[in-house]
């Protein structure tokens, strides 16, 4: 095994560790005992299984492996791996995204208190007490927004509209700390909250790519949003923006990256679009999720993932300053009435037989009681398609979750109905 060709991943999904084999990379794998299975034993040259957000045990598994077999690089792509690959990275001296940077990414107080003296700040404070929520009201005015500063998916995101909230909001937060927030494996701890301002403005993603220093927007995605709990919807590409707006998103991300001290890499930055333009509601250093990535690959033939994987040994392309998109792609969110059971799911196959469809993904099982939706975990699946362009993709992926992809429910009294597409808004469209 080349050491110069070898890649130490923590966490991976499988499709991150064919991509990497795609590259012709060996592959140390660090997986958790919850995700671990036989296709990752069959990719990966060589699998430890471990809990890999715990430093104490990677560590001395990261010296064994760099010493034999040993390897050129370490990453990841999956959030709750990111701090300790870079801490290898520092351990190492592995040239890769270090720890402290990361840290600004992964910890969303850190973030804010390092981009406090920023022009376009967003204001927040640590929450800790139950009077912290009514001082920062009185100070930041209404409607602000709590959520955990070590956490996705939108779990535990909580608007408040006005002090008569604070109360309910309190008590949510108390129900959430020590809790675990992946509802399937259990990997991340919700354990501090954050108040910040509200932007009210349609939100955005903005995937990028960095290398040494250079910054590529690759794509801006439209996020459709549940308005009440910030669940995620639905996503498309590319964005509906006029020139001026888009050119406004794109400087904003550019100098946020710059201010993170990020050099190299993916990034998938979210920010809304307020009264006085862009503000950065948070940033990831690693490939977006919820089948954008399958978006991306489509609209612009820019493979994040391989990105990701390949630039540590200089197999990344050189990105032009501005890719060209060829037609449009949309993700569209299933999801049904909370208190309905899921009686069947049919017609899968056949959806992810259709030249549009990019990527299929269920979640539901039937028994399963329809959950209200409070964050991403709450939707029972998506449908990823191309258009012609982003309109006709948004389009065709309503048309196809009910007609092609059913997700077959039953109500309390045992009426049978179907799950539908979540409802999208058009405010994300700005055409000037």
């Amino acid at each position: 095994m080349n050491r110069e060709r070898c890649l130490l991943l923590v966490g991976a999904t499988d499709e991150t560790v064919a991509k990497a084999r795609q590259l012709g990379l060996h592959v140390l794998l660090l997986q958790h005992p919850t995700k671990v299975n036989a296709e990752q034993e069959r990719l990966a040259d060589h699998v430890e299984v471990v809990d890999y957000t715990r430093w104490d045990m990677v560590r001395p598994i990261a010296e064994r492996l760099h010493r034999a077999p040993g390897f050129a690089a370490a990453t990841s792509l999956t959030e709750p791996g990111l701090e300790n690959a870079a801490r290898v990275n520092d351990l190492f001296a592995l040239g890769g995204t270090g720890h402290e940077v990361t840290r600004r990414f992964r910890d969303k107080a850190v973030m804010r208190a390092h981009l406090a003296d920023g022009p376009d700040a967003v204001r927040a404070r640590p929450l800790r007490r139950r009077p912290d929520l009514d001082a920062f009201g009185e100070r930041c005015g209404y409607p602000f927004v709590v959520k955990p500063t070590d956490a996705t998916a939108s779990i535990g995101v909580h608007r408040l509209d006005g002090p008569a909230d604070a109360d309910r909001v309190w008590a949510a937060v108390q129900r959430l700390s020590g809790t675990r927030t992946d509802r399937v494996s259990t990997l991340m701890l919700l354990q501090d909250f954050l108040m910040e301002e509200f932007v009210d403005g349609p939100e955005y993603s903005v995937e990028s790519f960095s290398r040494a220093g250079r910054h590529v927007v690759i794509a801006v995605t439209e996020k459709f949003t549940d308005p009440a709990h910030f669940a995620e919807l639905g996503h498309a590409v590319p964005a509906r923006l006029g020139t001026e707006t888009e050119e406004r998103v794109r400087a904003s991300v550019v100098a946020l990256l710059d201010r993170l001290g990020f050099r190299d890499g993916v990034c998938h930055t979210e920010i809304r679009i307020g009264a006085d333009g862009p503000r950065v509601i948070e940033s990831h250093n690693r490939i977006a999720g919820d089948a954008i990535t399958d978006l991306v690959h489509h609209v612009y033939g820019i493979d994040t993932v391989k990105l990701a994987l390949g630039a540590p040994f200089g197999l990344a392309e050189r990105l032009p300053d501005r890719p060209t998109p060829r037609g449009g792609a949309a993700v569209r969110s299933v999801v049904g009435r909370p208190g309905d059971v899921v009686a069947s799911v049919d017609g899968e196959s056949e959806a992810r037989a259709l030249p549009e469809v990019l990527a299929v993904r269920i979640s539901a099982a039937p028994g399963e009681t329809v959950r209200p939706l409070r964050d991403n975990w709450d939707r029972l699946g998506l449908v990823a398609v191309s258009g012609a362009d982003t309109t006709d993709a948004v389009r065709r992926g309503a048309e196809i979750v009910g007609t092609v992809l059913k997700v077959r429910v039953e109500d309390p009294d045992g009426r049978p109905g179907l799950a539908e597409a979540a409802p999208v808004s058009d405010r994300t469209v700005i055409p000037a």
